[in-house]
């Protein structure tokens, strides 16, 4: 396939690195935190020392995305390297959807696997499993093992959702099979508490939405039986992923890994351990950033223990923008106060404005990265290819189709990250292009074509959509583009 002119026009970055080189990598990849939710972004309400530790010995990007603003379809592009909204299905998934990435695609971990790293996985997953119906007592296949990691422990979608177990590899951990699970998102299972019949009873009281089974007092989405000894408890959640993240460490501290630690923070239902419990002034919700701080202390403590700092570029970012009150009633959005979430930017989760997509985005490399800040414009979406770069792994056309090499600027070679950013909005699959300090958002439901110069509006207040119609054109032809593009990385 020849290169499109439109994408030699956009000056796009390859990596100038000498030699390919390989150090471990550690991402560490939070659920729902917004880019002002941390210290180092101004967040004043809640500690955050271990990431912001972290930024001062690395760099901290002032224009790093998620490649969507919800979870399902940023996961799906990390791993992908490919837009979400080229296949379908790829919208945000209940607990029992078939997996959505299959077997034989070119994946994240497969890169690294093929440079010779160990790879896994451990926490949210959401990317869904199996292909059909699953049997949650038997083989769980494909997972994510069947995609590139030697070795998985994951919760199949999120704590909101059922069921309300982890699965190791391909079995459900601790399960009984004298007490088989059965999951169930159409009808409840007779006997069982209920979320709105059982509302008095619940712990935690939900705003919207998870009012299904009653799983530890909490009400969550869609229904289950059995697998009592399986079941989770959510006030040990952050705690047992971390022991998970740990282990893989230190069982493969002697040759190249890859980690994706996935955490469930600071997803609903918030439901922090004790310990956090009396950090910051925000409730639950501060409590639940505090335990992400934690983790992230975790495993930098363990890297440094076993001399690996060095060694391993440790990433921190989040799967999509901030949300305040997802469902639940936890007194987050009355403890607010005058926390941002989202920092300077409109929007958060579910949006199109550029707090829907630009998360906290860290990259540490002791002794490799130099320490500062960065406005390069970089995507989690980049990571395949950028990785490939690094370990030395050629990418076939096809591959990671819209995975960009930013190396340079991930290691702070460079201010210069992508030329343009296509940022996605799922449900509703409205796309934006943003392209130098301009920005086009599509029309679509209760929202106009939106234009928004970002350097003199960074909170997108002022519509410049009917004042610059030749910008409008413009964008909005290579957005066209770029949406039907079969690929947007360069093809040889």
């Amino acid at each position: 396939m020849k290169l499109l002119p439109l994408f030699t026009a956009l000056g796009l970055l390859q990596s100038a690195s000498a030699a390919p080189s390989k150090p471990n990598v550690v991402f560490i990849y939070a659920d729902d935190l917004g880019y002002g939710d941390i210290g180092c972004n101004g967040a004043k309400n809640v500690p955050t020392p271990n990431v912001d530790k972290l930024s001062s010995e690395g760099i901290n990007f002032s224009d790093g995305h998620a490649a969507s603003s919800t979870c399902t379809p940023s996961r799906f592009a990390i791993l992908t390297g490919q837009y979400p909204h080229r296949q379908k299905g790829t919208g945000i998934l209940p607990g029992d959807a078939e997996m959505i990435i299959k077997p034989g695609t070119t994946t994240l971990p497969a890169i690294f696997k093929k440079a010779g790293y160990a790879t896994g996985a451990v926490g949210k997953w959401h990317l869904g499993l199996g292909s059909g119906e699953v049997d949650w007592n038997g083989e769980i296949k494909p997972s994510p093992n069947d995609i590139g990691f030697d070795e998985s422990f994951i919760m199949a979608a999120t704590g909101d959702r059922v069921p309300t177990v982890y699965i190791r590899n391909h079995r459900v951990e601790n399960l009984d099979p004298a007490d088989p699970i059965e999951v169930n998102y159409k009808k409840p299972f007779p006997g069982l508490p209920d979320g709105k019949k059982d509302r008095a009873t619940l712990k935690m009281d939900w705003s919207a939405g998870h009012n299904m089974a009653v799983i530890n007092g909490v009400g969550r989405i869609g229904y289950m039986k059995g697998g009592t000894k399986a079941i989770w408890k959510d006030d040990q959640m952050s705690q047992d992923f971390t022991r998970e993240a740990l282990g893989f460490i230190e069982r493969h501290k002697d040759q190249p890994f890859f980690l994706y630690f996935a955490t469930h923070n600071i997803h609903v239902p918030r439901v922090p351990n004790a310990m956090f419990l009396d950090k910051g002034s925000m409730g639950l919700r501060g409590a639940s950033i505090a335990e992400f701080d934690w983790q992230v202390g975790q495993v930098m403590q363990t890297l440094d223990k076993l001399g690996l700092a060095e060694n391993t570029m440790v990433i921190v970012s989040s799967d999509n923008g901030p949300v305040v009150d997802d469902g639940y009633k936890d007194g987050a959005q009355e403890k607010l106060g005058d926390h941002k979430p989202a920092g300077p930017y409109n929007g958060g989760k579910y949006s199109l404005f550029e707090g829907g997509t630009r998360v906290p985005f860290i990259v540490r490399w002791k002794g490799k990265v130099k320490p500062g800040t960065s406005t390069a414009i970089v995507s989690q979406i980049d990571f395949a290819s950028s990785f490939a770069a690094m370990t030395g792994v050629p990418l076939a056309n096809g591959e990671a189709p819209d995975s960009l090499d930013v190396l340079p600027a991930l290691l702070g070679e460079s201010q210069q990250g992508r030329a343009w950013l296509i940022e996605d909005s799922i449900p509703g699959n409205r796309l934006a292009l943003r392209e130098g300090d301009w920005k086009l958002l599509e029309a679509g439901g209760r929202f106009p074509l939106q234009l928004f110069n970002l350097k003199d509006d960074i909170g997108e207040k002022h519509n410049l959509a009917a004042d610059k119609p030749e910008i409008v054109e413009r964008l909005g032809k290579r957005l066209g583009e770029l949406r039907h593009a079969a690929a947007t990385r360069p093809q040889s």
